[in-house]
């Protein structure tokens, strides 16, 4: 078997051979985030609230009951946002979190179930579940799924109007 030498990107931006004593930096699936605005009044918007864009770079708590609200942009990646303040917003990826931050978004008892896929929650606003909206008028969105009782894989689907 011939011994090869990978190509990398150089600083200048060129391709080149990767030089001895370097290494390859692989991608981790960290989230993708977005800064954004708390456009709620006065509410904060805690870990993993899903949230949907209200106006400019202002987001909002999400809820199943109504397609405007249902329009998701991610979920709050930092530990809180206060009301009118910029934080973090995770798109897709992996989000991780303490099983006490999971329960309070999703309402849940030690965190998230393993392998069960979370849904924008109809009767409350800023809220996951696990039981996917199935009432006429409600708005079925897939956020993701949980890879562990603290792990999230944000993937969230185009919302479908039931």
């Amino acid at each position: 078997m011939a011994l090869r030498k990978p190509l990398v990107l150089g600083d200048d931006g060129l391709p080149q051979v990767l030089q001895p004593g370097d290494a390859v930096s692989v991608p981790t699936n960290a989230p993708s985030l977005r800064v954004a605005a708390n456009g709620e009044t006065a509410t904060v918007l805690p870990f993993g609230t899903p949230v949907f864009a209200s106006s400019g770079t202002a987001v909002k708590r999400g809820q199943a009951n109504a397609k405007a609200s249902a329009k998701l942009v991610g979920l709050v990646y930092d530990a809180s946002i206060a009301a009118g303040a910029t934080g973090s917003i995770a798109q897709s990826g992996i989000l991780a979190g303490t099983t006490a931050q999971w329960d309070a978004v999703a309402g849940t008892t030690g965190g998230l179930a393993v392998g069960a896929y979370y849904f924008l929650d109809a009767a409350n606003p800023g809220k996951l579940t696990a039981t996917p909206p199935t009432t006429a008028g409600q708005v079925n969105v897939c956020i993701g799924s949980a890879l562990s009782s603290t792990e999230l894989e944000v993937d969230v689907e185009l919302p479908i109007l039931l």
